[in-house]
């Protein structure tokens, strides 16, 4: 059955404002990239709905979910909702399409599992969502609305009895792991930036069915395949899920600003491969990601992995002009990488597999009695007690 493609117009013309890290164009640049490869397909691509109020109450409060349509509708918040909702507040602006940019996002992963769960895909991919650190009732981490919990409750409403939850964002997947982490219908395993915001995640066995591991600085193409490997396949084997969710951000890649780890987009596409293979039905989600080009060029790989498609070594003209014509603000943005404009796939950064790695490997599946090299007792602690 051919992979379902969700998107949407309202992120061309969306933007979080001023220099914001999610100031970039991603999910647009994206599906021109897609387009520009000769990619898409427009029988199979569906243009996003927006999730009802319903939709969203089914996770999130009813009077958060109204905050934030009325922030939309003023353009403004109170200075006590921006305390009570995190609106306005710690990286999460008052922008124009501050309830319907979210919600379009929420829209797609709903009817990603309606989709799923009703037999018409096997497979769908959409860039937009990701949103993990999304709370019930506040906005956090650029998240307004948590979508991947949203379309895992749908799922499980739907008759779905196992859901594997993947996240290999730079950040831990604390909104999705908090919400779900006590439904033994749901194995949530997130692989991230040991230290980094929002700086949880370091307990690497937190209950039977909520996983982490937190990864060094420096992490790299050889480190993730051997995490692939060694801890997602026999984890996913013995879930034994009928829907896997993968969470894909693209700022686990060393091209990223806003992380440490040092990935490139092939290992990225290598462990998305690698899933497809494992998984009866799956839904691959965006994510973190803050350099337009290393953003777009990750997630139209995805796509072409998931849809079977060859990644050529050369871009056509069409897409090249759609690189050349992106503008990111940073530094970086005024000198690209002529490969951020030229070529899909990054140089491969393979590398030693570091003894911390190996040892998060041996506390998740349980098989270890002391802490390794460059793990810390109590982090090895908190992942053999809890």
């Amino acid at each position: 059955m051919a992979p379902r493609l969700i998107g949407s117009e309202i992120y061309r013309r969306s933007s979080y404002g001023g220099k914001h890290p999610l100031s970039i164009p991603r999910v647009s640049t994206t599906l021109d990239l897609i387009r520009a490869m000769g990619w898409f397909d427009p029988a199979r691509y569906i243009d996003s709905p927006r999730a009802t109020v319903a939709q969203l109450e089914r996770f999130h409060a009813a009077d958060y979910v109204a905050c934030l349509q009325r922030a939309e509708c003023d353009g403004r918040v109170t200075e006590a909702e921006a305390e009570r909702y995190h609106i306005g507040r710690f990286g999460n602006p008052v922008y124009r399409e501050v309830f319907s940019r979210p919600a379009t996002a929420a829209g797609a992963s709903i009817l990603a599992a309606q989709l799923l769960a009703s037999g018409e895909a096997q497979v769908v991919h959409s860039p937009a969502g990701g949103t993990h650190h999304g709370r019930r009732d506040r906005a956090s981490g650029f998240c307004y609305l948590n979508d991947p919990v949203l379309g895992i409750l749908f799922l499980l409403d739907a008759g779905v009895e196992r859901v594997f939850y993947l996240d290999v964002d730079a950040h831990h997947g604390d909104g999705v792991e908090d919400a779900l982490a006590e439904d033994a219908r749901v194995f949530t395993l997130s692989v991230h930036e040991d230290g980094r915001w929002p700086g949880s995640g370091r307990a690497v066995v937190r209950s039977p069915s909520a996983y982490n591991l937190p990864v060094p600085a420096g992490f790299n193409d050889s480190e993730l395949a051997f995490l692939m490997q060694h801890v997602v396949d026999p984890l996913l084997r013995r879930f034994d899920p009928q829907v896997v969710v993968m969470q894909c951000g693209a700022d686990a890649l060393a091209d990223d600003p806003l992380s440490k780890l040092s990935l490139s987009n092939g290992a990225l596409w290598d462990a998305v491969r690698q899933v497809r293979q494992l998984a009866p039905r799956l839904l691959v989600l965006g994510g973190g990601g803050y350099n337009p080009w290393s953003v777009a060029r990750c997630w139209a790989g995805v796509w072409a992995v998931l849809d079977g498609r060859p990644i050529p070594q050369a871009l056509p003209e069409e897409a090249r002009g759609i690189l050349g014509a992106l503008r990111w603000d940073r530094a970086a943005g005024r000198t690209p990488q002529r490969r951020w404009l030229d070529t899909l796939a990054d140089p491969p950064n393979a590398g030693p597999v570091r003894e911390v790695v190996r040892r998060l490997a041996d506390i998740a599946l349980g098989v270890t009695s002391r802490p390794g090299p460059g793990m810390s007792p109590a982090l090895f602690a908190s992942g053999i007690t809890a």
